[in-house]
């Protein structure tokens, strides 16, 4: 009788070996991409990351011409202790935000950045926080005086769209110009994101009108100033040529 030559192809066998030998060329292939990827996501990341400061003080750039503004106008930038000292060895650009909320505040690093635009002097001070979903960050930028800001930009993860996250809208972050931080008596209150507020016209009252349903969110744009600018107030303190409005 004739043997029946069987197809190997069609055996459990040769199916579970072709679909290893698929996942492990895929794998390899998306392992490729992302790592030639990387330098080039790093650089955007740069950018963006310049993008937003310059922001804060009214610079606007695209990514392309971010470095050399950046380089033109922030004119310093520092890693600051709890005391108010300057750590050296750390280049504020590359702090975590992120890594350094998980560490005590005594052991944190606090970037600052100093920026010249046409004679006058801006502190740009990053921040993070939590919003309704999610982390929330951003930077905000204080004259010279130390009181009054210049400008602020925010973003997050996933805030709701139509609702919270219209932090990142424009016209919200206009609201933050010329807000105090201080309030009369000397105290840092920060600026807060209120409901029902009278509008922007009072820029000493230290708060901006909310977003409509974005109540979580909006708190946690307050929560993130306040807190992140408090840690500050050393270093500035101890600067001879600021004076410092607090109690």
């Amino acid at each position: 009788m004739e043997e029946k030559k069987v197809n190997k192809t069609n055996t459990n066998g040769y199916t579970f070996l072709f679909a290893i030998i698929m996942v492990l060329v895929v794998a390899s292939v998306l392992a490729f991409t992302a790592t030639s990827l990387k330098p080039l996501q790093n650089e955007n990341v740069r950018n963006e990351k310049m993008q937003n400061i310059l922001a804060t003080v009214g610079i606007e750039t695209s990514r392309d011409s971010a470095q050399a503004l950046y380089d033109k106008y922030i004119t310093e930038t520092v890693s600051l202790r709890e005391d108010g000292s300057v750590d050296e060895s750390i280049d504020a650009f590359e702090v975590d935000l992120t890594k350094e909320l998980r560490r005590p505040v005594k052991d944190q690093v606090y970037p600052l950045y100093i920026a010249d635009i046409d004679g006058a002097k801006y502190y740009i001070i990053p921040l993070r926080g939590k919003g309704l979903w999610d982390a929330i960050w951003g930077y905000i930028s204080l004259k010279d005086d130390v009181n009054t800001v210049k400008g602020a930009v925010f973003d997050h993860k996933g805030e709701t769209p139509g609702l919270g996250a219209e932090i990142t809208q424009a016209w919200f972050q206009e609201r933050f110009a010329d807000e105090k931080i201080f309030d009369e008596n000397g105290n840092l209150v920060g600026v807060s994101v209120v409901k029902g507020s009278k509008g922007n016209a009072n820029k000493d009252d230290n708060q901006v009108d909310a977003i409509s349903g974005a109540t979580i969110t909006g708190n946690g744009v307050s929560d993130m100033i306040s807190e992140r600018l408090k840690h500050y107030l050393p270093y500035f303190k101890q600067q001879t040529d600021v004076k410092v409005a607090t109690k």
